[in-house]
């Protein structure tokens, strides 16, 4: 399975790379991950509970960082293992193209990824697996956007993000505050 597309970030580039390199940002944005280990530098080691149609299954696996070009680009390749549902092993090549977005420093965060699986899990049969993985990679890609941005304010408006006050800037840069801290 392929599949290719890019998302707008409300951040500078060097914002967005800072957080694809946080363990515990990619945590957060991996679909069903209950635990995480390991640096960029080292590649991360992954615990990852996913049901894909009728089979659920506990997958261990590593992520590596590969060919990384800061801040422009990097390759995330993971291998996972499910026991007897199988295995699945992919990758994402990520780029990162500095934008305007409404006057402010943005990004274009585009994505290429590549996802195999085999044993029971490849028993499903292609259009099952195709959509799951789309899924995956749209909610890792929606999490991150919205881990790096901060969550959109609630409500219609201007409204919103006066109710809101101060507060807001604070949840939008909240996994940066904390690394500085």
């Amino acid at each position: 399975m392929q599949l290719s597309d890019s998302r707008e970030i409300r951040a500078d580039s060097a914002t967005v790379w800072s957080a694809i390199l946080d363990r515990d940002v990619l945590k957060a944005c991996v679909p069903g991950c209950q635990e995480m280990s390991g640096s960029a530098e080292d590649g991360f080691e992954a615990t990852v509970v996913q049901k894909v149609g009728p089979v659920k299954a506990t997958f261990k696996g590593a992520v590596a960082l590969q060919d990384m070009v800061a801040p422009e680009s990097v390759k995330i390749v993971g291998e996972g293992k499910g026991g007897p549902a199988g295995f699945a092993k992919g990758g994402a090549t990520v780029r990162l193209e500095p934008i305007e977005i409404e006057g402010q420093p943005g990004t274009r965060l585009h994505y290429d990824v590549e996802a195999n699986v085999g044993g029971k899990l490849a028993q499903l049969g292609s259009r099952i697996i195709d959509g799951f993985a789309k899924k995956m990679a749209d909610q890792f890609f929606a999490r991150f956007q919205e881990t790096v941005e901060g969550p959109a304010p609630e409500g219609d408006g201007a409204d919103a993000g006066a109710e809101a006050g101060a507060d807001t800037g604070a949840k939008k840069k909240g996994w940066l505050k904390k690394l500085v801290s």
